[in-house]
């Protein structure tokens, strides 16, 4: 039986099996019928049965010894197989070692580690992504990224969930306007990694197994700073709880398939205006042209027989109290 192979016969073998009992356990050679042979090869590689040569004769096997004898072999098997995982990380120790003394493209500026360049920036993640396998949050603020960028963060999300792990994003409502993102929210909350958009202000950062953080380090983000202190990464850490709870959760799915329901679009409008939004603030909040605002406003208008901006944002506000 070859390495790792255990294969149980199939029902057909299975069925074989049972006929050879009933007519005695056993079965001649010369008797094996042609549609039967792959049942036979099935038994003899299990053990099941047991081909006596001299007398052309296939003996059938104690179910019960065969189940003990693979259930050692797999028990053997086990404990080489964590004899060789315990070793693996001493196989690598050189690379290791080489790995921790490699000079890193960073300047330490008052305590924090300054990372230029996108570029760099990309490959610090890579690296913190498989440092700190357990939980990464990440706060998105801004317009679409480019739909490669958003393969390379799913092959991520991928490798992540697969190893346990857990990531949270969060993006801004403008981010369901865009078919990729739409795309990337879908798949990755199917691997177990939420994604929810909020329509207040936030800032950018990646925090990782909550022990480190990474933070934007100039206006147009091509300079990041990598914060270790505990007390820092904590307070970063609450802060993105509380945005977490704030944001809300979205049909992906349907966005990314393009069957989101446009009702949906027109109570987010109705909700931003409760609050006291502007026209053009509720367009950018959502991604939208202000035309396309302005005629979900006409139709709320009609709904709350409202004259002006002002009196249907305070009807709203005062249907969402009551």
């Amino acid at each position: 039986m070859a390495e790792h192979d255990i294969r149980l016969p199939g029902e057909a073998a299975r069925e074989l099996y049972l006929t050879i009992l009933r007519e005695g356990g056993r079965l001649r050679i010369a008797d094996v019928r042609e549609e039967d042979a792959d049942g036979v090869r099935q038994l003899v590689d299990t053990g099941l049965l047991h081909l006596r040569v001299a007398d052309g004769i296939y003996s059938a096997v104690n179910p019960r010894a065969v189940g003990e004898r693979i259930g050692a072999e797999l028990r053997n098997e086990s404990t080489r197989l964590l004899a060789r995982a315990a070793a693996v990380p001493d196989l690598l120790d050189d690379l290791t070692q080489a790995y921790d003394a490699a000079p890193r493209r960073y300047d330490l500026v008052g305590g924090v580690r300054r990372i230029a360049g996108m570029e760099q920036i990309r490959h610090l993640v890579s690296q913190l992504i498989e440092d700190h396998p357990r939980e990464s949050w990440a706060a998105q603020p801004g317009g679409a990224r480019p739909r490669e960028h958003m393969r390379d963060a799913l092959e991520h999300t991928r490798r992540f969930a697969a190893r346990g792990g857990v990531i949270r994003t969060i993006y801004e409502p403008a981010a369901r306007q865009d078919q990729a993102t739409a795309e990337y929210a879908a798949r990755s909350t199917e691997l177990g990694c939420p994604v929810r958009v909020l329509a207040v202000p936030f800032d950018r950062v990646l925090i990782f197994d909550r022990t480190v953080a990474l933070i934007p380090a100039a206006p147009d983000n091509t300079v990041a700073a990598l914060v270790e202190d505990p007390a820092v990464v904590a307070f970063l850490v609450n802060a993105y709880e509380q945005h977490w709870q704030q944001a809300e959760g979205v049909n992906w799915a349907a966005l990314a398939a393009g069957t989101a329901d446009p009702a949906a679009v027109h109570e987010q409008v109705g909700r931003l205006l409760a609050q006291g939004l502007t026209q053009r603030t509720v367009a950018s909040r959502l991604g939208l042209s202000e035309r396309t605002v302005a005629g979900h406003i006409a139709r709320l208008r009609e709904l709350h027989d409202a004259e002006t901006l002002f009196q249907l944002g305070w009807q709203m506000r005062g249907a969402r109290d009551a």
